[in-house]
């Protein structure tokens, strides 16, 4: 066999994608191309969730071997020329191994027959049809060829596999990353890759009387006409190259390559670069020519500033030949590139250099994967907002019309703009910042990115810096809990309370910082600030919401938020005085258990979570939260309301002072619950027996035959 470039993927059939490629450059012998490679072809595919595995996911290698056109034919073609040219294809099947190789610790190894093409025009499909069984369209191969592979299911973050793994990364192993990005991008996780794929061309004879052998090569230029050096990658295990020669599907006008390629461009050249395509016919005649015969183009960026979408772009191809110069780009670049383009280039003279052939295409498609490059207009105006501050009011506004898949892969970006925009004007936009940052972390909440909290987490603990963001964030929370009693529609106030818990990781970690590096000044009137703030908390809960739906929807959107800002509060008060908060909040609330059954659910609820939190279990703390927790159960006890959920606050009560019982005295908490609840329990102990006889003798009278039958038998 000739030498020939292996690439390995994961291929998912449902959404009929690949993952990036592993790419192996073999000699005529089929081993490493590179003799220090030997022992040395191993690639770490990463970033698959659990979501991935249980897709039905494929390996499939494509072998494409490079030198003379025909391989049986030496004719065609002298040696010295290389074309690159489809040879086979193997696929293997992970629905089962997967189940397999988890149990193991150690490789196992698979062999994978490769299978070549009946019809190179299907060439692009091979491998789907080798999975559909289309024994039609494919060949087995009369001579032994084959492939064998190890494998080894790796699970946990890369740290750890390091770790663990050692050896695997000492043989040299090509980290091989998720076509796309995984399910969470951690802060620092910093990317930037455009994959292309050379989908299809449609071309023209030309005079000829067999079609075309069609090669494409495709370079990224900057802005000055530079040739991008390394910015091509075919595959991980090998290096990026400069320029890339796609393989040649013999006589063939309307070829269909299917080639991914990666474009790992620095962000400070994305601006002003482009792709260009150059289109050669190979000829199998005696001097081996290729010929160029036309060209296609598209820049990397928008106007706007925004990248190319992820969709299909279908370009245009223009006609030029090998006198055609491309050292002025500037020739080409000012015509339009694709039909979108043209409709804004309505007067191309038609005098130009470049003609376009109006019956030749190249279709190509894109897809980024950048945590610094966006494809959406209002995301890209947030972040380069101080290019036009006077619009930054409605550059805020549309923070609500970006994806939610935008914003948590730009996540760190959007806050420490936000942040920086709050720093700038924060009588101005202050209001506006908060209410974007409430929208955040609402977002956060949707189960699709629950996932994400954690990259919310490690920014607040290791890149927050906004030391002086606490002061606006108390002042805008507070408004709006001083304003529930005044507004009919309360949309905003009730979501800046379900985001209670995340504003108050912001407020304490800025005060932290802002201590840190002031040694602790204005601590008297951020306390005094915390303390007017659960005045305002108080406000709400204790304002009759009988007559008004909304306002019950905010005070239990407060009440189910409410338990989860303990913990902050407990990094910059005692245990007593968090207590004291809390037990204030609590008894704000009203007491009466006729506000509406759903309300005295949430209310009992946030109770639950309140004995259930740490700040429960420290004996000076529960001591000042008991009598407060114990009259609400009493209340809702004595009117036989909830008992369920008061039974379950009851059981974790006895459980936490048990435990606590066995370092502590805690007969004062025992003499609380049995002066406070002991007379209502033993009441409502008698109501439920008295209902449960009653409910047997109307069984009885229901059904008195059966009652006499057990009479007579006793």
């Amino acid at each position: 066999m000739a030498e020939a470039q292996l690439q390995l993927q994961l291929w998912a059939k449902l959404h009929a994608e690949f993952l990036e490629r592993f790419m192996v450059k073999l000699n005529k012998n089929g081993g490493p191309k590179n003799p220090e490679k030997i022992d040395r072809l191993c690639a770490l595919f990463t970033d698959l969730s659990n979501r991935d595995m249980k897709r039905d996911l494929y390996i499939v290698s494509h072998v494409i071997r490079t030198g003379r056109m025909l391989l049986n034919d030496s004719k065609k073609g002298p040696a010295h020329v290389q074309y690159r040219r489809p040879y086979g294809c193997a696929v293997l099947s992970m629905i089962d191994i997967l189940q397999s190789i988890s149990e193991l610790k150690e490789e196992k190894d698979f062999v994978l027959k490769v299978y070549t093409c009946n019809n190179e025009n299907e060439w692009c499909q091979i491998h789907e049809n080798i999975i559909r069984k289309s024994s039609t369209k494919y060949t087995a191969p009369s001579t032994n060829y084959g492939l064998i592979i190890s494998l080894q299911l790796l699970r946990g973050e890369m740290e750890l596999i390091r770790r663990e793994n050692p050896m695997i990364f000492n043989r040299g192993v090509a980290v091989t990353r998720k076509l796309g990005f995984p399910d969470v991008i951690m802060p620092g996780d910093i990317r930037n890759d455009l994959y292309l794929i050379l989908e299809r061309g449609d071309f023209e004879r030309g005079g000829k009387s067999v079609q075309k052998n069609i090669e494409v090569t495709v370079y990224v230029l900057y802005a000055d006409g530079e040739v991008l050096k390394d910015c091509i990658s075919l595959g991980s295990g090998e290096p990026s190259v400069s320029e890339h020669r796609s393989f040649v599907l013999y006589h063939n006008n309307s070829p269909r390559w299917g080639e991914i390629i990666k474009l790992p461009i620095p962000v400070d050249r994305f601006r002003g670069s482009h792709l260009r395509f150059e289109f050669r016919h190979c000829s199998t005649k005696d001097k081996g020519e290729k010929k160029l015969f036309g060209f296609a183009f598209t820049p990397l960026m928008r106007e706007d500033g925004t990248t190319l979408s992820d969709e299909s772009h279908e370009l245009y191809v223009y006609k030029c030949d090998e006198n055609s110069t491309f050292s002025n780009q500037a020739l080409y670049l000012g015509l339009p590139c694709c039909k979108e383009d043209f409709n804004g280039c309505p007067n191309i003279p038609s005098s130009l250099i470049f003609q376009r052939s109006a019956k030749e295409m190249l279709w190509i498609s894109t897809q980024l994967s950048s945590t610094k490059l966006t494809q959406n207009v209002d995301l890209l105006a947030l972040l380069k907002w101080k290019a036009h501050p006077d619009r930054l009011m409605d550059i805020l506004g549309r923070l609500r019309h970006v994806s939610g898949e935008e914003i948590v892969k730009f996540l760190q970006d959007i806050l420490d703009t936000l942040f920086s925009i709050l720093d700038d004007n924060t009588d101005k936009y202050g209001p506006l910042v908060f209410q974007s940052l409430v929208f955040i972390i609402n977002l956060l909440r949707d189960s699709k990115y629950y996932h994400f909290r954690p990259v919310m987490d490690t920014y607040i603990q290791r890149h927050f810096a906004g030391a002086l963001a606490y002061k606006e964030l108390i002042h805008c929370l507070k408004w709006y809990m001083d304003r529930s009693a005044e507004v009919i529609r309360q949309d905003h106030i009730q979501e800046a309370m379900r985001a209670l818990e995340y504003l108050f990781k912001f407020i304490v970690q800025s005060r932290i910082l802002y201590s840190r590096a002031t040694c602790g000044m204005e601590e008297d009137q951020f306390r005094l600030s915390i303390q007017e703030l659960f005045q305002s908390i108080r406000f709400v809960l204790s304002l009759d919401s009988r007559s008004s739906e909304t306002l019950i929807f905010t005070q239990a959107a407060l009440l189910n938020s409410f338990p989860t800002i303990f913990d902050e509060l407990l990094q910059m008060f005692t245990v007593q005085e968090v207590a004291e908060f809390v037990r204030g909040t609590l008894g704000s609330m009203p007491s009466t258990v006729h506000i509406g059954q759903s309300m005295d659910v949430v209310k009992l609820q946030s109770i639950a979570r309140t004995v259930d939190s740490r700040l429960f279990s420290f004996p000076e703390s529960r001591r000042i939260l008991l009598p407060v927790v114990l009259h609400h159960i009493h209340l809702h006890l004595r009117q036989q309301k909830e008992l369920l959920i008061c039974s379950g606050i009851l059981s974790s009560i006895f459980s936490i002072i048990k435990t606590s019982s066995l370092e502590t005295s805690v007969q004062e908490e025992v003499e609380m619950m049995v002066e406070s609840l002991l007379d209502v329990l033993l009441q409502t102990l008698l109501t439920i027996l008295s209902k449960s006889q009653s409910q047997e003798a109307v069984r009885g009278q229901r059904c008195p035959q059966c009652t006499a039958e057990i009479t007579v038998s006793n």
